[in-house]
């Protein structure tokens, strides 16, 4: 050992062991933790900042949409639609015979009972053919009475042997002959009589005679109308009814019926029977109703309008028209979930109410339909929804009265 260290070691100070060694560690770790603190709250605000940004672009992204909801129209309790009314049997009368109207017996207005007389017809032609079918029947009747008698003796003297079985056959065959040219005779002269009978034109139903196209001295042939008769005791009512009402419409429902020449008169009708089938034309459903006209108030062929008060409609929802979508698949509507997100609906349309149009399926009520939608709208999409719109029920109520 070098002398000098020798002597500076042993000139050192004794450590005192009351005094405490220094903390190092201590300040060493607040020194960390200031640091660390310091750099939370450094990183803290832009990381927050960040999130909100992230949160806020994300919100951004989602489309807010207004929202109305599918209602149904207004029910139609009241329906009332014009009518044409008709006589309940009504028909023309022609001549069955041709030649000169002697006589004609009812004019327009008469009322008629089964077999009542209408007119009187000459013919002169036909009376001739009457009598040439009866001198004819004559003739074959005396024929056949000759025949007969040949036929019984030449039946006699084969038993004799008198004469071959060949020239008997014969006799009995030119019998069957004249038998059937009476018959021949006698069918022509039973219709001719029956034309005859035709000469006297009769009432075929009671009624009222609403047409005379004839006069005294008039040549017709079996083509010409000589009347026209019409039963008015009872009217048959048609009636053209929307498809909408079509399911109310059932026989035995009654309406009434008014007739704008008769003010403040109401008549019961009831329908007995539809077409049971649409007009693809109209889409509408041919009713016939009847009503009673015993007292002849109303005239057959008048115009009228029916008023059904019974029905009980199922109105089908109603959507404004800014909610359509027209794509390549059909027309669409956007529907928007409870989870907030969008299921594209097509839809079938009915009638256009103008702001608003008649929706007959895809949608049920209740369901959120965007209004304006995107034309780049698709199903899956989350949306944000915003204040709903009114519904769209009072503007697009159909009216029950139909012109």
């Amino acid at each position: 050992m070098n002398p000098t260290e020798s002597n500076a070691t042993s000139r050192a100070p004794a450590p005192d062991p009351n005094f405490p060694p220094p903390r190092l560690g201590l300040w060493f770790i607040l020194l960390i933790v200031l640091l660390a603190g310091g750099a939370v709250a450094g990183f803290y605000p832009r990381w927050r900042h960040r999130e909100e940004l992230v949160v806020e672009t994300a919100a951004m992204g989602i489309s807010t949409v207004e929202v109305t909801a599918a209602v149904p129209g207004r029910a139609v309790s009241t329906l009332t639609l014009p009518a044409e009314v008709r006589a309940v049997v009504e028909t023309p009368i022609y001549a069955r015979a041709s030649g000169f109207v002697k006589k004609w017996y009812v004019d327009i207005g008469g009322k008629v009972k089964a077999g009542d007389a209408l007119a009187d017809i000459d013919t002169p032609e036909l009376d001739q053919e009457l009598s040439g079918a009866q001198a004819m029947l004559a003739q074959t009747e005396a024929a056949l009475a000759l025949a007969r008698t040949t036929a019984d003796r030449w039946a006699e003297l084969l038993k004799t042997s008198s004469v071959s079985e060949q020239e008997n056959a014969e006799k009995q065959a030119d019998l069957k002959l004249k038998i059937a040219n009476v018959d021949a005779a006698r069918a022509n002269v039973h219709r001719y009589e029956d034309l005859r009978s035709f000469t006297h034109v009769t009432a075929p139903f009671p009624g009222t005679l609403t047409t005379r196209a004839i006069d005294v001295g008039d040549l017709i042939g079996s083509g010409k109308e000589l009347f026209r008769l019409a039963d008015t005791t009872r009217l048959r009512v048609f009636v053209h009814v929307p498809q909408s009402a079509t399911p109310s419409i059932a026989q035995g429902l009654t309406a009434e019926l008014m007739v704008p020449e008769i003010p403040g008169r109401t008549f019961t009708a009831k329908v007995v029977r539809t077409a049971g089938a649409i007009d693809t034309a109209s889409r509408t459903l041919l009713t016939e109703l009847e009503v009673d006209n015993a007292k002849q108030e109303i005239y057959a062929g008048s115009y009228a309008q029916v008023s059904f008060g019974e029905l009980r409609t199922d109105p089908s929802l109603v959507l404004p028209s800014n909610t359509l979508l027209f794509r390549a698949e059909g027309t669409q509507v956007g529907v928007v979930g409870a989870d907030d997100h969008v299921v594209l609906h097509k839809v079938i349309l009915g009638r256009d109410f103008g702001r608003t149009l008649e929706v007959l399926s895809g949608i049920k009520a209740g369901d959120r339909v965007i209004v304006n939608p995107s034309d780049s709208l698709v199903s899956g999409v989350q949306v944000h929804v915003a204040a709903e719109k009114p519904a769209p029920q009072a503007a697009a109520a159909p009216t029950g009265k139909a012109k």
